[in-house]
């Protein structure tokens, strides 16, 4: 069989098929290093994240004021389409980030506060002081994030506020059932 030019698609002809390869593009993206010249990337990110883990506290603490500013102009303006939205993505920022800054159990609170803004048929009628018991844990579980962690009242706090998600969202869309299943799917979220 002839050598095969790269680039070539290679074609095998068979009595009752044909088997054809394409070329791989891959392999003119890979760069051959020397055994001796092995450059760990995780290693790097994780010296990265390293250095950087001393302002983690100041970053979650930005985060819960942000998150708290946009609960008090829901206060202020009620739920328009920028409030809802700052408040979404404030809480949705934190659930992203709280694993990273080392405080997953923040994650968790944060993540049940964004079902309820997500899954809810109208954001209005979610009661404020279940919106305000998903900020004030947030804020408790980052500032008293040692002690908090460490008698397990983080993970039970977030845990009640799933159930009490969970059963507002269930009535909410009871004549949506479409929505039900969506709503009770288990977070993916990692909790303390």
């Amino acid at each position: 069989m002839a050598k095969q030019k790269p680039g070539e698609l290679k074609v095998e002809t068979f009595a009752e098929h044909q088997v054809i390869t394409q070329p791989n593009p891959l392999r003119r993206a890979v760069r051959r290093v020397d055994d001796n010249d092995i450059d760990d990337a995780v290693a790097r990110a994780e010296q990265a994240l390293a250095e950087l883990s001393g302002e983690f506290t100041d970053w979650m603490a930005t985060e819960c004021d942000r998150l708290a500013a946009a609960l008090a102009a829901v206060t202020k303006d009620g739920f328009t389409d920028v409030t809802r939205q700052e408040l979404f993505r404030a809480a949705h920022d934190i659930k992203g980030d709280a694993a990273t800054f080392g405080y997953p159990a923040a994650a968790a609170a944060a993540d049940s506060l964004c079902r309820l803004l997500e899954h809810a048929p109208d954001v209005a009628g979610i009661p404020r002081d279940l919106i305000a018991f998903h900020i004030n844990a947030v804020q408790a579980i980052v500032r008293e994030h040692a002690k908090i962690d460490r008698l397990g009242t983080a993970g039970e706090l977030s845990r009640k506020l799933r159930g009490m998600a969970d059963k507002f969202l269930i009535e909410a869309n009871r004549d949506r059932p479409e929505h039900l299943e969506a709503i009770l799917a288990p977070s993916i979220v990692p909790t303390a």
